[in-house]
């Protein structure tokens, strides 16, 4: 008896973890986001590279089109749906490997700034301020005709353009840990600075970075989607949604589902990925946590 009112209580517990759990924005990333990313090529219903001039320009089912095409096609008769479906994976890979890029680089420098204080502190923070000062959008257009449109150079973009944010953050977090009580005993028991930094000192915020990353990813792919609706992101026939958008814009009076489904699909990304953040930081945050 007494294991099975054990067994009771636990699943009481999980299912209470589990009604407390952002279910909404959850299910979005899940449906329009994650899922199609992993398994596109076999849920897509068509190919999104080859055309079909016969079905081109076809609207959606419930607007006169045919279940064949549910979000209606584009002007050379590729499946709308099938292209945002693969488009998920670009969009996904390009947000994930941006923000690790700007994860390391940025909770590497802020680690060593706000441990080390003095000139290196002072030159790091310089360079937040200047990459704070430009704007996200302006920094990204440039650094990409710099470098050209391609997959990596997106990656790079995204990673540069965000790196500061986890700098400065984590900067902060650091100065108010290196007077601590367990780092300063830390320092007498003889313990070099890399292993305060990187065993005692970077757990301690880790909640932290893993907070402001879950709210960069909203930023990452509006970024990934403005370069490619500019035609200075993924080139093409890749069907990136920034670049799915941009292919309707001549249309998108008459044959409007073009552009609305892809941007649909940004809207409601970018949307769920803050929510998750919000709730993110109200759990792991314990000053935003409420008594």
């Amino acid at each position: 008896m007494a294991e099975l009112h054990l067994q009771s209580h636990r699943l009481q517990n999980l299912w209470q973890k589990a009604r407390e759990l952002p279910l909404l924005p959850i299910g979005v990333l899940l449906i329009v986001f994650i899922i199609p990313a992993l398994f596109a090529e076999v849920i897509a219903p068509h190919d999104p590279y080859v055309p079909n001039l016969r079905a081109r320009l076809q609207p959606p089912v419930f607007f006169g089109g045919t279940w064949d095409y549910m979000l209606g096609t584009d002007r050379l008769g590729r499946d709308i749906l099938s292209r945002i479906l693969h488009g998920a994976w670009y969009v996904l890979a390009v947000s994930m490997i941006g923000i690790a890029v700007g994860v390391v680089v940025g909770t590497t420098l802020g680690l060593i700034a706000g441990y080390a204080r003095g000139w290196f502190d002072g030159l790091v923070m310089r360079l937040v301020d200047i990459s704070l000062a430009l704007p996200a959008m302006l920094l990204a257009l440039a650094l990409a005709a710099a470098i050209g449109a391609s997959f990596l150079s997106v990656v790079i973009v995204v990673g540069f353009a965000l790196w500061a944010y986890f700098a400065r953050q984590v900067r902060a977090e650091v100065l108010l840990l290196r007077n601590s009580d367990f780092v300063a005993r830390s320092q007498v028991a003889g313990a070099s600075h890399l292993r305060i930094l990187f065993r005692h000192i970077l757990p301690n915020v880790m909640n932290t970075i893993v907070v402001l990353a879950t709210l960069q990813v909203g930023i990452a792919i509006m970024l990934d989607a403005s370069l490619s609706f500019l035609g200075i992101g993924i080139p093409r026939p890749t069907p990136t949604w920034g670049l799915l958008v941009s292919d309707g814009r001549d249309f998108i009076a008459t044959d409007w589902w073009i552009s609305f489904f892809p941007g649909l699909a940004i809207l409601l990304t970018v949307m769920a990925a803050n929510m998750l953040g919000d709730w993110l930081r109200e759990q792991l945050d314990p000053r935003q946590r409420q008594i």
